[in-house]
């Protein structure tokens, strides 16, 4: 059993504070508040039945004791106000109890209701102001049974325990909203924390669409284009660019078939959705033989002594700067020759460099270019290495890109 299932368990400022109480608007007593104010109410009106028990015994006036019963019964309804205006509830009857000693329970109850709500400064005047109200009626309507010091000391007891008993209720309803509030809190950064979890998800499949089909689909454009362009070509260079052509796009269909898999199926974004195998540092030749078939004169120099042995994920995003750089190649410098250089060691890293010389011809722009190298280097900064792109430096002139990847020791 909760207090949300059930907040009729719960003080109403509780109720309040947790967003627990339905109805909403002003301030409402909970099932609990009526009892406890119930329970209070007949506390306070007991002690003020024995006090005017007792003036009658010691032959007080009719008058005196009709007076105690009056102010004794108002002093008590006012406790029904406690919770809206604690300090003027506890002024009052204090007040009041100066001229009768019938509200001695009703103040009691009063001060223990000012000293939950209000704050320090003031809960210490407003008991400050009860504990000369109770001096004063002592002076008034002295008790003959009852030693003046005595009576002045009873009081202020009475007045430090309903004092310190209302702080404690504080302090422990104020510990139970901070902690609400601190659930409250997790819990709503729990859910950004997810979100931004899927988003990041959403923008490293994203990514990885663009970097798989972005490849096979230029191979797709190329091809296409020359038996646009070349409708005269052999027999022989058209079943194989038709062949490449096919190929690619069956390559194109199972990488989207794989990521389409990793959507559905929740689990690891670099493929726990297919089963094809993911790319890595010791497929690059297969890389470069597809390129070299679909007609780019492509160059491969590596110097890593065991390609198994570099981490998966570096290897695959290697692969990724390989296959983009022979991409962007392919799309704004077609027929120019390409050169792929692969460095590295355990502990110094892996270096990775794609220059192509300018194209022998003009190129026609193609749209939305530049997302590629976008997503390049925000893949390079999430393994924790680098990647810068530019013309190229040699007399050459075209474009390079160049990245650093760490390889731990």
């Amino acid at each position: 059993m909760t207090h949300a299932e059930y907040p009729w368990l719960l003080p109403s400022d509780l109720a309040r504070a947790a967003d627990l109480d339905p109805r909403g608007g002003r301030r409402r007593r909970t099932v609990r508040d009526w009892v406890v104010d119930t329970l209070a109410f007949v506390f306070a009106g007991l002690v003020g039945i024995t006090v005017v028990h007792n003036s009658r015994q010691i032959n007080e006036s009719d008058a005196v004791v009709l007076a105690d019963e009056i102010l004794g019964a108002v002093a008590c309804l006012l406790l029904w106000a406690r919770r809206g205006r604690p300090a003027a509830t506890a002024v009052a009857a204090s007040v009041i109890g100066i001229v009768t000693p019938a509200t001695g329970g009703a103040v009691v109850v009063a001060v223990f209701g000012a000293a939950v709500r209000l704050p320090p400064r003031r809960l210490a005047a407003v008991a400050g102001a009860a504990f000369v109200c109770s001096t004063l009626q002592g002076f008034l309507r002295p008790d003959p049974e009852i030693d003046g010091v005595v009576n002045l000391v009873v009081n202020l007891v009475m007045l430090l325990l309903a004092t310190g008993w209302g702080m404690l209720v504080r302090s422990r309803r104020q510990l139970v909203a901070a902690l609400r509030e601190r659930a409250r809190r997790a819990e709503t950064e729990a859910g950004l924390r997810a979100e931004q979890a899927q988003r990041a998800a959403r923008e490293a499949i994203a990514r990885e669409m663009h970097d798989v089909l972005a490849h096979r689909l230029t191979l797709l454009s190329v091809h296409a284009g020359a038996l646009e362009f070349r409708p005269d070509a052999p027999s022989a260079e058209v079943s194989r660019a038709a062949g490449v052509i096919r190929d690619s796009a069956h390559e194109a269909l199972q990488d989207l078939r794989q990521i389409i898999g990793v959507l559905r199926a929740p689990g690891d974004a670099d493929g726990a959705g297919g089963n094809r195998p993911q790319p890595t540092l010791a497929t690059l030749d297969a890389l470069i033989a597809e390129s070299r078939e679909a007609g780019t004169a492509v160059t491969l120099d590596t110097d890593v002594p065991d390609p198994a042995a570099v981490p998966a994920a570096t290897g695959r995003t290697v692969y990724r700067i390989v296959q983009e750089g022979l991409t962007n190649a392919r799309k704004h410098a077609p027929g120019a020759q390409v050169a792929v250089l692969v460095r590295g060691r355990p502990g110094d890293g892996l270096t990775v460099d794609v220059r192509n010389t300018a194209p022998p011809g003009p190129v026609p722009h193609v749209p939305g270019s530049g997302q590629g190298l976008i997503g390049l280097s925000e893949r390079a900064t999430l393994a924790g290495g680098r990647l810068s792109h530019g013309p190229g430096a040699g007399p050459g002139g075209g474009f390079a890109v160049h990245a650093w990847l760490p390889w731990p020791a």
